[in-house]
Protein backbone atom coordinates (compact mmCIF):
# COMPACT_ATOMS: atom_id res chain seq x y z
CA UNK A 1 0.00 0.00 0.00
CA UNK A 2 1.43 3.49 -1.15
CA UNK A 3 0.89 6.90 0.80
CA UNK A 4 0.89 9.87 -1.13
CA UNK A 5 1.71 13.23 0.45
CA UNK A 6 1.47 16.48 -1.16
CA UNK A 7 3.09 19.46 0.96
CA UNK A 8 2.29 22.76 -0.50
CA UNK A 9 0.62 23.36 -3.89
CA UNK A 10 1.84 23.27 -7.29
CA UNK A 11 -0.54 25.16 -9.17
CA UNK A 12 0.61 26.94 -12.43
CA UNK A 13 3.76 24.53 -12.37
CA UNK A 14 4.34 22.63 -15.81
CA UNK A 15 7.74 20.79 -16.23
CA UNK A 16 9.54 20.55 -19.36
CA UNK A 17 11.69 17.00 -19.51
CA UNK A 18 14.67 17.48 -20.74
CA UNK A 19 14.62 21.61 -20.95
CA UNK A 20 16.48 23.94 -18.63
CA UNK A 21 15.33 27.19 -18.41
CA UNK A 22 18.14 29.75 -17.22
CA UNK A 23 17.48 33.03 -15.56
CA UNK A 24 18.18 36.29 -17.79
CA UNK A 25 21.40 37.68 -16.92
CA UNK A 26 21.21 41.04 -14.67
CA UNK A 27 21.11 43.64 -16.47
CA UNK A 28 24.09 45.95 -15.93
CA UNK A 29 24.39 49.26 -13.70
CA UNK A 30 26.23 52.19 -14.56
CA UNK A 31 25.81 55.88 -13.02
CA UNK A 32 25.16 58.45 -16.22
CA UNK A 33 25.57 62.15 -15.24
CA UNK A 34 25.37 65.08 -17.71
CA UNK A 35 27.35 68.39 -17.08
CA UNK A 36 28.03 71.55 -19.05
CA UNK A 37 26.79 75.10 -19.47
CA UNK A 38 23.58 76.51 -21.12
CA UNK A 39 23.79 79.96 -23.17
CA UNK A 40 20.46 81.65 -24.79
CA UNK A 41 21.31 85.27 -26.82
CA UNK A 42 18.15 86.35 -28.85
CA UNK A 43 16.89 83.32 -30.58
CA UNK A 44 19.70 81.44 -30.30
CA UNK A 45 20.69 78.75 -27.43
CA UNK A 46 24.01 76.86 -26.94
CA UNK A 47 23.84 73.67 -24.51
CA UNK A 48 27.57 72.32 -24.18
CA UNK A 49 27.77 69.55 -21.88
CA UNK A 50 29.84 66.45 -21.60
CA UNK A 51 28.32 62.74 -20.11
CA UNK A 52 30.37 60.98 -17.29
CA UNK A 53 29.86 57.06 -16.60
CA UNK A 54 30.04 56.76 -12.43
CA UNK A 55 30.03 53.09 -13.03
CA UNK A 56 30.41 50.76 -11.88
CA UNK A 57 29.89 49.05 -15.18
CA UNK A 58 31.05 50.61 -18.58
CA UNK A 59 28.67 52.11 -21.60
CA UNK A 60 28.78 50.74 -24.85
CA UNK A 61 27.14 54.05 -26.03
CA UNK A 62 24.05 56.68 -24.61
CA UNK A 63 21.74 59.15 -25.92
CA UNK A 64 21.30 62.39 -23.63
CA UNK A 65 17.81 64.24 -24.48
CA UNK A 66 17.92 67.71 -24.68
CA UNK A 67 14.21 69.28 -24.12
CA UNK A 68 13.44 73.18 -24.37
CA UNK A 69 10.13 75.00 -22.87
CA UNK A 70 9.25 76.24 -26.22
CA UNK A 71 9.40 75.00 -29.47
CA UNK A 72 12.76 75.13 -31.83
CA UNK A 73 12.74 76.89 -35.05
CA UNK A 74 11.82 74.51 -37.92
CA UNK A 75 15.20 74.54 -39.96
CA UNK A 76 18.21 73.67 -37.78
CA UNK A 77 22.14 72.96 -38.31
CA UNK A 78 22.53 69.86 -35.89
CA UNK A 79 25.31 67.96 -34.95
CA UNK A 80 26.18 64.39 -37.04
CA UNK A 81 25.40 62.40 -33.96
CA UNK A 82 22.26 64.94 -32.96
CA UNK A 83 18.50 64.42 -34.14
CA UNK A 84 15.11 66.16 -33.42
CA UNK A 85 12.69 64.15 -31.72
CA UNK A 86 9.83 66.51 -32.29
CA UNK A 87 9.02 69.85 -31.88
CA UNK A 88 10.99 71.32 -28.51
CA UNK A 89 13.57 67.91 -28.15
CA UNK A 90 16.97 67.17 -29.61
CA UNK A 91 18.34 63.79 -29.04
CA UNK A 92 22.65 63.39 -29.27
CA UNK A 93 24.54 60.02 -28.92
CA UNK A 94 27.11 60.52 -26.52
CA UNK A 95 29.58 57.48 -27.70
CA UNK A 96 31.05 54.85 -25.31
CA UNK A 97 31.88 55.41 -21.86
CA UNK A 98 34.09 54.10 -19.39
CA UNK A 99 33.64 53.19 -16.07
CA UNK A 100 35.06 56.72 -14.18
CA UNK A 101 35.27 58.23 -17.79
CA UNK A 102 34.13 61.09 -19.48
CA UNK A 103 32.80 61.39 -23.06
CA UNK A 104 33.77 63.63 -25.74
CA UNK A 105 32.59 67.09 -24.95
CA UNK A 106 29.04 67.81 -27.54
CA UNK A 107 27.96 71.47 -28.52
CA UNK A 108 24.44 71.50 -29.31
CA UNK A 109 23.41 74.99 -31.18
CA UNK A 110 19.77 75.60 -31.96
CA UNK A 111 17.44 78.28 -32.92
CA UNK A 112 14.06 78.95 -31.26
CA UNK A 113 10.72 80.20 -32.37
CA UNK A 114 10.57 83.56 -31.29
CA UNK A 115 12.59 85.40 -28.70
CA UNK A 116 11.69 84.19 -25.24
CA UNK A 117 13.15 86.31 -22.57
CA UNK A 118 13.71 82.56 -20.64
CA UNK A 119 13.68 79.41 -21.60
CA UNK A 120 13.56 75.88 -19.35
CA UNK A 121 16.13 73.22 -20.65
CA UNK A 122 15.90 69.54 -19.51
CA UNK A 123 18.30 67.11 -20.40
CA UNK A 124 18.18 63.44 -19.31
CA UNK A 125 19.15 60.28 -20.33
CA UNK A 126 16.85 58.81 -23.17
CA UNK A 127 19.17 55.49 -23.79
CA UNK A 128 21.45 54.31 -21.55
CA UNK A 129 23.39 51.45 -23.63
CA UNK A 130 21.71 48.69 -21.71
CA UNK A 131 22.83 49.70 -18.09
CA UNK A 132 20.41 50.37 -15.27
CA UNK A 133 21.06 54.02 -13.67
CA UNK A 134 19.56 53.79 -9.97
CA UNK A 135 20.86 57.33 -9.44
CA UNK A 136 18.48 59.36 -11.85
CA UNK A 137 19.00 62.63 -9.77
CA UNK A 138 22.66 63.26 -11.92
CA UNK A 139 21.33 62.79 -15.42
CA UNK A 140 18.29 64.29 -15.09
CA UNK A 141 18.19 68.08 -14.77
CA UNK A 142 16.58 71.34 -15.68
CA UNK A 143 17.72 74.71 -15.81
CA UNK A 144 16.18 78.46 -16.29
CA UNK A 145 18.26 80.16 -19.09
CA UNK A 146 17.56 83.94 -19.17
CA UNK A 147 17.98 85.48 -22.83
CA UNK A 148 20.81 87.54 -21.57
CA UNK A 149 24.20 85.94 -23.25
CA UNK A 150 25.13 84.76 -19.79
CA UNK A 151 26.31 80.85 -19.40
CA UNK A 152 24.45 79.08 -16.70
CA UNK A 153 26.10 75.42 -15.28
CA UNK A 154 24.64 72.64 -14.83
Amino acid sequence: MWTWVVVGACAGVVVVPGAAVAAPAPAPEADLAFHGTVVMAGDRVQVRLTARNNGPAAVPGATVRLRWSVALAEAQQLPARCAREDVRTVVCGTGALAVNGVGERLTVAVRLKGRPSEVRLETDTAWGGGAVDKNRGNDRLRVLVLNTGDAYAF
